[in-house]
């Protein structure tokens, strides 16, 4: 049996999810007329009572369609060091909208209103980048999954509309968040000037993802979509996906955060671990003592049909996921005892 816990994005479409898109209504998404897609962009924009949606081939492509959307050459964009969009996205936000970037180091990923603050640019420096944009990751993959207080998100909102700077949501694990937290999608909804989840990763979507936000800044994405190359056909077949997703496979995602907890036990019980990192929701990252290869120890549990990933110096990561059951995580234990 493999055990497969590189990824969450390592899912298969289940039966159920498969008849949705074999079945779906389709038509042309580039000129329009994609029923499903048109269906799947309301459903999201609803859920968190937002203007317009616009589904994308990757949570990359709607992370830098946003930034694309918000800057300008020469800008700049306030983000923590951690970030997916700065160390996981091609040098994107370089290569796209030729814009700066502000990193900060906050608490496991997550940075602060008084950090953000600090680091706007003044409007009256012409010595400086023009601050355009501020983006926040949650969960935060670099930090184990761990998520935003919902209060921060505010404070942090409070300092944006006072210094006039839009504030963007990388939620490619968002609904992580919210299935431990107990808030809605409509309270972040409120908040941010645009988000971005993720539908093949917990969700068990085979591929996409959604940009949420105005009218205006859903009208630049598309043309800049189109630019890029990320127009799409009969991609109603997809976007079936993720309204099942969407309709059945949030909630669930709570099983996938007790199964982590169990392995991060697994883990802290052995001898070359020296620590584990708080296991918040899906995510689990241990840091192996002083002296192991981290990249020596994947290739060992792999050997035992435990596939895992390097995360960093001295780092490993597993991500648990719909496809990762109970009898998984019994054959798991049994391995590594």
């Amino acid at each position: 049996m493999k055990i497969d816990l590189r990824s969450d994005t390592v899912t298969r479409p289940t039966a159920e999810m498969q008849q949705a898109m074999w079945t779906a209504e389709v038509g042309d998404d580039v000129l329009g007329d994609d029923p499903t897609v048109i269906a799947l962009q309301e459903k999201a924009a609803s859920m968190f009572g937002m203007e317009d949606a616009l589904f994308c081939a990757s949570g990359t492509m709607t992370n830098q369609l946003a930034i694309k959307a918000y800057t300008q050459p020469g800008s700049d964009v306030i983000c923590d060091k951690q970030s997916h969009i700065y160390l996981y996205e091609g040098g994107g936000i370089m290569m796209n909208s030729l814009s700066s970037v502000k990193l900060l180091e906050g608490d496991r990923g997550r940075i602060s209103a008084a950090q953000v603050a600090e680091t706007i640019s003044p409007e009256h420096d012409i010595h400086s980048t023009v601050t355009r944009l501020v983006s926040l990751e949650n969960t935060m993959n670099k930090g184990g999954g761990c998520y935003y207080d919902l209060e921060e998100i505010r404070a942090i909102k409070k300092v944006c509309e006072e210094r006039n700077v839009p504030l963007h949501l990388d939620g490619a694990r968002l609904f992580n968040a919210l299935v431990e937290t107990g808030e809605t999608p409509l309270q972040h909804g409120e908040i941010f000037d645009s988000i971005s989840i993720c539908l093949s990763k917990g969700l068990g979507c085979p591929v996409g993802s959604l940009l949420i936000g105005t009218h205006d800044i859903i009208k630049k994405a598309r043309r800049f979509r189109k630019a890029m190359g990320g127009g799409w056909r009969q991609a109603g077949f997809l976007a079936a996906a993720g309204i099942y997703a969407l309709d059945n496979h949030v909630e669930r995602l709570k099983y996938d955060h007790r199964r982590a907890r169990i392995i991060g036990e697994m883990f802290a019980e052995k001898p070359e671990v020296a620590e584990i990192f708080p296991v918040d929701t899906n995510i689990v990252i241990l840091r192996l003592n002083q002296g192991i290869s981290e990249a020596e120890y994947v290739a060992k549990l792999a050997e035992s049909g435990i596939l895992g990933i390097t995360f960093g110096k001295g780092l490993v990561r597993f991500i648990t996921h719909l496809d990762f059951t109970d009898d998984h995580l019994e054959e798991m234990q049994k391995i590594l005892k």
